[in-house]
């Protein structure tokens, strides 16, 4: 489990290192024709790291749903008596986990 860690640390930190060098400005530094003829690169490349970016962040809130459902199903099962509390606590969590990832929809379609 903790390779797998590592591996997920090292692959958001190139993602964060990349993001950098897409969000610099090459226009002071490069001529208007020079300008002009990597300006389609760059947004392709910021619509593939959008892509990227925002099925990570599927990816991850569903393993957060996944596993807040797994443990209300799990907290139900060992205390019936609290069955309901723990699913209005897990619905609380499902949306907020939710919202993240709308969140970084409307992040994806503001920067395509």
């Amino acid at each position: 489990m903790k390779k797998l860690w590592m591996v997920l640390f090292a692959v958001i930190a190139v993602l964060m290192v990349c993001m950098t060098a897409l969000a610099a400005d090459p226009e002071p530094f490069k001529t208007q024709v020079e300008a002009a003829a990597n300006n389609p690169t760059v947004l392709s490349y910021g619509k593939l790291a959008a892509g990227f970016g925002f099925a990570i962040a599927a990816g991850l809130g569903a393993l957060g749903q996944g596993r807040i459902a797994a443990s209300a199903v799990e907290g139900a099962a060992r205390n019936p008596g609290a069955a309901g509390r723990i699913q209005i606590i897990m619905i609380i969590g499902l949306a907020l986990i939710e919202s993240l990832v709308l969140f970084t929809l409307v992040v994806v379609f503001s920067k395509v």
